[in-house]
């Protein structure tokens, strides 16, 4: 027993060693790539028997046999490519976009975009990959997207892009809801370069066995920042092409989160005054007026629950994009509200003129998302939406659009929330915009 116990350990010890098949490329990189050698003293580095080449789990990033079999210039840029994952945060944040969508959620999607955001940045810092490798210009080229022609890692993060995959890219509010031309072109052109799934995700990671990633979002920035300075003060490497990367990870509250504070807020119940009735305060003081001969007191009016239930309208503009997967989601929030503060439901399919009203029940709002027969090429006008929506007497007023349309002059009786799929969306003359691009 205790020779079987002191193998054990043994064992145990020889797999939490440093990576040996890694060591070679991550002393390179100190004079080749000083941000990378920096953002890698914070990932841990194991040898696993069990893998071809390289993954990346939670903050854990395991080599296999094959790496041992590249050349020392592609180990440098694999290693870069998992230092990447760790430090950009691609597992934590893809398990924060899966429990966002739930069922909706496509892992292979989510990893294509962060390979591509990746494979873009090492080969713009001059490092080499095993080719076939997926980039983020490729990636945009093949989904109909015309990418930034200056730098495109300044305009997309992950969030963003997995959105972008997750859409439509043929023409027609119709096929934009679809959504699946888009991912088969995506997983087309990523299938053409050789990708393979290489991470998992932080709670998968856990379950495994792995070391968690325990330093959190600022810990992150703050890493990163230090790793590129020094790579700028070196003059070689990721930190010396002055990138600026919208994918570095950043505290960041999801637009559920917003429609949920905005429809709770706008939804609310209050007690109202009743004039009809006094406060039970002023007759207890009335009383005591009466009985000892002072004046009474000041008229208290007593207050009493609401009689009219909430109303929440939703206005969907059949000519914009809304891609079928966040349309889903927004109702999925909109129906969730709905239940809880028990209020009605009632969907404005529009593009110049409102096309059709109905209201959503809650035992098959689902149903009736995924049956709708939506015009197409229409043009838009808010102003017949926001006059029924003041009609119904809503309590608030969400609209799903590109957002542009005429508003008119007159501004509804209730709050608006506009919903757009833009990552910068227009501003409008009233109301709250809110982005759903992320």
């Amino acid at each position: 027993m205790p020779l079987m116990r002191a193998n054990a350990m043994r064992r145990a010890l020889a797999e939490m060693r440093h990576s040996t098949r890694a060591t070679a490329a991550l002393q390179a990189l100190t004079e080749q790539d000083p941000a990378l050698a920096t953002l890698s003293l914070w990932c841990q580095h194991r040898d696993d028997d069990r893998i071809l080449l390289a993954e990346t789990r939670g903050g854990e990033i395991r080599y296999g046999a094959g790496f041992e079999a590249l050349p020392l210039h592609e180990q440098i840029g694999l290693a870069g490519h998992h230092i990447l994952h760790v430090a950009l945060q691609h597992p934590g944040r893809m398990q924060a976009m899966a429990d966002r969508t739930g069922a909706d959620f496509a892992p292979d999607i989510w990893q294509i975009g962060c390979d591509a955001l990746i494979n873009e940045a090492l080969l713009a810092a001059g490092h080499a990959l095993p080719r076939p490798a997926l980039t983020l210009s490729g990636l945009l080229t093949s989904v109909g997207t015309k990418p930034d022609a200056g730098n495109p890692l300044a305009e997309w993060d992950a969030e963003r892009l997995y959105h972008r995959l997750r859409q439509s890219g043929g023409g027609g509010a119709q096929n934009a809801r679809q959504g699946g031309d888009t991912q088969a072109l995506a997983r087309a052109y990523a299938a053409q370069q050789g990708f393979q799934p290489d991470f998992s995700s932080a709670d998968a990671a856990a379950e495994e066995g792995s070391a968690p990633d325990h330093a959190d979002t600022g810990d992150w920035r703050a890493h990163l920042a230090r790793a590129l300075s020094a790579g700028r003060a070196a003059g070689v490497g990721l930190g010396a092409l002055g990138l600026r990367l919208a994918d570095l990870p950043q505290p960041h509250v999801p637009w559920e989160l917003v429609l949920r504070r905005l429809l709770l807020r706008a939804t609310l119940q209050r007690a109202a005054p009743s004039t009809a009735r006094p406060a039970r305060r002023w007759l207890a003081q009335a009383g005591f007026a009466v009985q000892t001969g002072v004046p009474l007191p000041a008229w208290q009016p007593r207050l009493q629950a609401p009689q009219a239930s909430p109303s929440i309208v939703v206005a969907l503009d059949c000519s914009g994009s809304i891609p079928a997967e966040v349309l889903r989601r927004l109702v999925a929030e909109t129906g969730g509200i709905a239940r809880r503060m028990q209020a009605r439901v009632t969907l404005l399919v529009f593009d110049e003129d409102i096309r059709s009203e109905s209201v959503l029940d809650p035992a098959n709002w689902r149903k009736s998302i995924a049956t709708l027969d939506l015009p197409e090429d229409g043009g838009t006008d808010f102003r017949p939406v926001l006059a029924r929506a003041s009609a119904l007497s809503a309590s608030v007023l969400i609209v799903l659009s590109d957002l542009d349309g005429p508003t008119g002059e007159r501004r509804p009786s209730c709050p608006v929330i506009w919903a757009s799929p833009q990552a910068q969306p227009r501003a409008m003359p009233f109301g709250h915009v809110l982005s759903l691009a992320r």
